[in-house]
């Protein structure tokens, strides 16, 4: 039943429980989850009034109800969650709503940035998330994985949802005002990824009101195929008597997310500041539902990044494959893994927009080789990436622990290579490539390929594949030995694409055996692309190979008014081979190499006094990673990547002063009392620490006294106080408030999900921050 009311209803899920705990009395410090069993009938009534109210959902009160976030609870999270569970058990039967509301298990953000940006594990994050939902998956009707910064993080809840019940899964991430969450995904990143890993509905709530989320749910809107769900915040924060309000009225709220609704989102609810009136506002004027038309889209998506075909030929750069490379063949068996991500940097310099990865060679573990090496390269590199390999486990391996919606290469009209690949892809969404080949290997006539691209995407369908998450491969063969089939090739490209999908060649293959091979090379490519080639796999460091794809994309009206075309021609330069020794300290600060880190600083020690390498290059090449962040051109995991590079360079260097007078600081830090959520904290802290402060960090749930004792013990430059949740603001005012009592109090700096420039202000905080870089750039400016 909840299926078809997803399909054809506009549901309405509950408001804010925090808020409403708040009004009930909850005081700093006090564990929320916890009223579940200390005031079982507060939590009662709260889900009550939500279903009075219109409610077709309520969430459990269970947002931090993880083994992490309980450890120094009073009860364990199973108390919890099962306590929970029975609460809003009680209230729907109390409202005689059993049969039409729908008790959802509430899951939050684990409290712990994930790998690369922490040192939490995907595997660990799976296994957290795995024992809330074993406790509740037979007592709940759907999940809510919510508030989520960390696509990754989502990407881990929701394997381990479907892997440990058959639970609906919903997710709703949080954005910031850039458009982005925290970790850097952006809206159309979110959508590819989530409806490759088959959620059942996606959205957005927290952080911003309806007005401020409306660019961030139209992007939704644009590329999502399930329902939407909407629970935006009452507004923005403020501090009213003493007390965290939010200045948006019932009337501005409703009238402003039913403009959502209007336009298509199908389930719509509150965030902080909300009430059962809000909600019941909201269910007493919902519109008719908007039949949302399908969109068909092939899309492939790193954690940040999406590219999408169709808009341009999307190049697939060739260089992370063994073959034919004796270099990287040395590398992979001598586990220098290195290499790899220097190749990987330099195809993203050359323009690629997507990287095929093979690491296949006899000798080496190829299924833990690739788990390896993509979890590697997706540290440092935000491009897609494309899993290669004729290893079923292989891709398994890599499709799991892959950030984002990866292509996948390949499958062939072999049944059983079909029905080895095909699971795969449908359980942890990407887009396979097809191979035209069979049993009786490779058609020479195009006729032929086009028939077994036409089986492929038959049985593709058969799993639930469908054609946008398809691209076929006709086959290159090389003009030298097969000159005829060549011209089959791109018969056989313009054939496929009639089926309606895309296609793809490794173009190189033309010419191997022959003499002047980039001449055959871009003259194949420019005929396949006239064909309908979208995405060649090159070198991208061929610039004759990338000439020629701008200019088609010019010629094609691909690339309006030349754009592209124009800026690529005024900054041409050749791009140089460089092998992994000469990159500069700054190169490998600028892409967090931290393997190349130490070696390189201990070699320009020789040469160049320690205060100017700090100068000189790690402080400039730390402020171009700043700029290039602000600017999204890079985001939170390689900002943080760059800054544990640096620190490393910095720490070696620091050991041959004499004194310690070079560092920064001290500057104190801590989480406010009563918040279990340090992980902007933690960001901030391994920001300032690459640029040389010296970082006193008092961890989270510190009360102001602590505060105040730590300051006369340091004697800080400055005080930085974070806050994530709405209810522990205010320990964040009175801690400021008691600090200032001191007598010549250094600066403090504000900071935190829920806080904003205004709301800094009216509780008294010197500074607001919103981000690691802007904390940096205040420092700097304050402390002389």
């Amino acid at each position: 039943m909840l299926q078809e009311r997803l399909k054809n209803d506009i549901l309405v899920f509950d408001g804010a429980m925090g808020t409403q705990l708040q009004d009930a009395g909850l005081k700093a410090g006090d564990i929320p989850e916890c009223l579940n069993i200390t005031d079982p009938k507060l939590i009662q009534t709260i889900h009550l009034n939500y279903l009075n109210a219109g409610a077709d959902f309520i969430t459990t009160n269970t947002f931090g109800a993880n083994p992490l976030k309980m450890a120094e609870a009073p009860y364990s999270y199973e108390e919890i969650i099962n306590a929970a569970i029975d609460n809003a058990t009680i209230a729907r039967k109390t409202a005689d709503r059993q049969n039409d509301s729908y008790i959802v298990l509430d899951i939050g953000p684990i409290g712990q940035l994930l790998e690369p940006m922490g040192t939490l594990t995907f595997d660990e994050a799976y296994e957290i998330i795995k024992k809330q939902v074993i406790i509740a998956k037979d007592k709940v009707d759907a999940v809510l994985l919510e508030t989520m910064t960390d696509i990754y993080e989502v990407k881990a809840g929701i394997l381990a949802v479907k892997e440990n019940s058959d639970l609906p899964v919903f997710v709703t991430m949080t954005y910031e005002s850039n458009l982005r969450t925290l970790s850097g995904c952006d809206p159309l990143t979110m959508v590819n990824v989530l409806e490759g890993l088959n959620v059942d509905v996606l959205g957005v709530n927290c952080s911003l009101g309806p007005i401020e989320l409306t660019p961030i749910i139209d992007q939704i809107l644009a590329a999502a195929t399930i329902p939407v769900l909407l629970q935006p915040n009452a507004g923005l924060p403020c501090l009213v008597e003493g007390k965290t309000c939010y200045n948006m009225d019932k009337e501005t709220f409703v009238q402003e997310s039913l403009k959502h609704v209007k336009n298509g989102v199908a389930i719509i609810g509150g965030c902080c500041g909300t009430t059962p009136d809000f909600i019941a506002s909201l269910k007493n004027n919902l519109p008719v539902r908007k039949k949302i038309t399908p969109k068909r889209a092939t899309r492939v998506s790193s954690g940040t990044k999406t590219v999408e075909f169709g808009h341009h030929v999307v190049v697939c750069g060739e260089r992370l494959n063994p073959t034919g490379k004796k270099k990287l063949k040395l590398a992979l068996k001598e586990e220098r893994y290195d290499e790899l991500v220097v190749e990987a940097i330099k195809q993203d310099q050359a323009g690629a927009h997507v990287l095929d990865v093979n690491v296949g060679l006899p000798g080496i573990n190829e299924v833990a080789t690739m788990k390896h090496v993509i979890k590697l390269l997706q540290e440092v590199i935000s491009l897609p990436l494309q899993i290669d390999s004729s290893v079923p486990g292989a891709i398994e391996q890599a499709c799991r622990y892959y950030n984002g919606k990866p292509l996948i290469n390949s499958v062939n009209g072999k049944d059983e290579t079909m029905d080895a690949i095909f699971p795969i892809v449908k359980k942890y969404g990407g887009v396979v490539i097809g191979l035209t080949l069979d049993e009786n290997g490779i058609p020479p006539l195009a006729k032929d390929r086009y028939k077994i691209a036409k089986k492929i995407i038959n049985k593709a369908a058969s799993y639930g594949i469908t054609k946008e998450n398809i691209i076929i491969d006709c086959l290159v063969l090389t003009v030298s030995a097969q000159q005829k089939e060549v011209m089959e090739t791109v018969k056989a490209v313009a054939m496929v694409k009639e089926l309606g999908v895309h296609t793809v060649l490794g173009v190189s293959n033309v010419s191997f055996g022959l003499p002047n091979r980039p001449l055959l090379n871009k003259t194949f490519l420019a005929m396949a692309m006239s064909a309908g080639l979208d995405l060649p796999i090159i070198n991208p460091m061929d610039q004759e190979l990338m000439a020629t794809i701008d200019a088609f994309n010019v010629l094609y009206n691909y690339d309006h008014d030349a754009a592209v075309y124009i800026e690529r021609r005024a900054n041409q330069e050749t791009i140089t081979k460089k092998d992994t020794s000469t990159f500069t300290l700054n190169d490998i600060v600028l892409h967090g190499l931290k393997d190349e880190v130490t070696n390189a600083t201990k070699e320009l020690l020789k040469t160049t006094p320690g205060l100017e390498i700090i100068n000189n290059i790690l402080i400039p090449a730390l402020d171009t990673v700043g700029k290039q962040y602000e600017k999204n051109i890079i985001f939170l995991p390689q900002l943080i990547q760059s800054a544990e590079t640096s620190k490393i360079a910095f720490g070696i260097i620091k050991d041959t002063f004499k004194d310690t007078a070079a560092t920064k600081g001290p500057i104190i830090m801590a989480t406010v009392h009563g918040d279990i959520h340090d992980i902007g904290k933690n960001i901030v802290k391994v920001v300032l620490e690459s640029y040389g402060y010296k970082v006193i960090d008092l961890g989270k749930d510190v009360p102001p006294e602590t505060v105040v004792e730590a300051f006369h013990k340091h004697h800080p430059k400055a005080i930085g106080l974070s806050a994530l949740m709405t209810t522990t603001v205010v320990s964040m005012a009175k801690t400021i408030e008691l600090l200032k009592q001191i007598d010549n109090i250094c600066p403090i700096f504000v900071g935190g999900a829920v806080l904003t420039a205004d709301y800094a202000k009216e509780i008294n905080a010197d500074y607001y921050s919103k981000d690691a870089m802007e904390a940096v750039e205040l420092l700097n400016k304050i402390i002389k």
